[in-house]
């Protein structure tokens, strides 16, 4: 596989997963369907170890690193499914753009990762402040959406914890492995909170959304789009890797329009911008220190 294919393939899925997401809890419930999802890319992954065949390992350390990604798995994907029922599949990638800063915060609290410098603290407040500018100027946001902006937060939060605490146990375990292992960790969760939220077993509607997008996710989002991001991950640099980040806010807008009908409203069009203004500086501050020290 090419680079440019890959690295196209993470923009794509990326930026599909949240109205995917949206779709796939059209006609079940939210709990099932994240539930399906990830039963799914389970089978298909561990037919994928087979194939190649490719270790899966049980030892005390690669447990560990699995339990860890479950944090972000499980409890990410939790909130982040709980949420479609308020906000819309754009302002879902939009706030999620917040996981690099996070990331950086709790970085430097777990694993001892440099403390951020002043450019960064300017670009997560920057990037707050976009977060503010769209939760105030929404007045739907405002009266009816918080409850998903806090879910939404809390999935950043743990999506952000997991990768942190993986790359702190250090477990040198292959990427699909390692998705497989997760998925069949979380899989009892997921079931867990479906009995508990809901409990009926769905009728899946072929004429809906829902059972289309549940395998897309499980195929593309679930397996495709994190086994090329570890790919493009080892073959370009970290900054240009997350640039991803601040393109896929932007195409997930514009297809929760398209597709959707989602509105985009003023206040969130402005918001994003600031955020994704908050994530250049944090990725690129360092370089415009240093060509404003040249021009000195």
């Amino acid at each position: 596989m090419s680079v440019p294919a890959a690295y196209l393939a993470v923009v794509l899925v990326w930026s599909t997963t949240p109205l995917a997401i949206v779709w796939s809890s059209e006609t079940v419930h939210p709990m099932m369907a994240a539930w399906l999802r990830m039963a799914i890319a389970a089978l298909l992954g561990w037919m994928l170890v087979r194939t190649l065949k490719l270790e899966l390992p049980w030892h005390w350390k690669a447990i560990r690193s699995y339990g860890c990604a479950v944090i972000g798995i499980f409890g990410g994907m939790c909130c982040t499914y709980l949420a479609v029922g308020y906000v819309s599949s754009g302002l879902i990638s939009v706030i999620y753009g917040l996981a690099p800063l996070v990331s950086g915060m709790l970085a430097q609290q777990l694993i001892g990762e440099a403390r951020f410098r002043p450019y960064q603290w300017l670009a997560f407040a920057i990037a707050l402040s976009g977060l503010g500018s769209i939760f105030a100027g929404d007045l739907r946001l405002a009266e009816e959406g918080w409850p998903g902006v806090l879910l939404l937060l809390a999935a950043v939060f743990l999506f952000s914890l997991s990768g942190v605490l993986v790359k702190r146990v250090g477990a040198d375990v292959h990427p699909l492995p390692h998705t497989v292992g997760t998925l069949l960790f979380s899989l009892p969760l997921f079931g867990l909170s479906w009995l508990v939220t809901d409990g009926h077993w769905p009728v899946l509607d072929f004429g809906s959304h829902s059972p289309w997008a549940i395998l897309y996710l499980a195929t593309f989002g679930s397996l495709v789009g994190f086994v090329c991001y570890f790919y493009v991950l080892k073959r370009l640099s970290a900054t240009t890797v997350a640039l991803v980040t601040l393109i896929t806010p932007v195409f997930a807008l514009m297809l929760g329009s398209l597709l959707n009908g989602e509105a985009v409203s003023a206040s969130l069009m402005v918001g994003t911008g600031i955020i994704l203004s908050g994530l250049s500086l944090y990725f690129w501050g360092d370089r415009l220190q240093w060509a404003r020290r040249r021009l000195a």
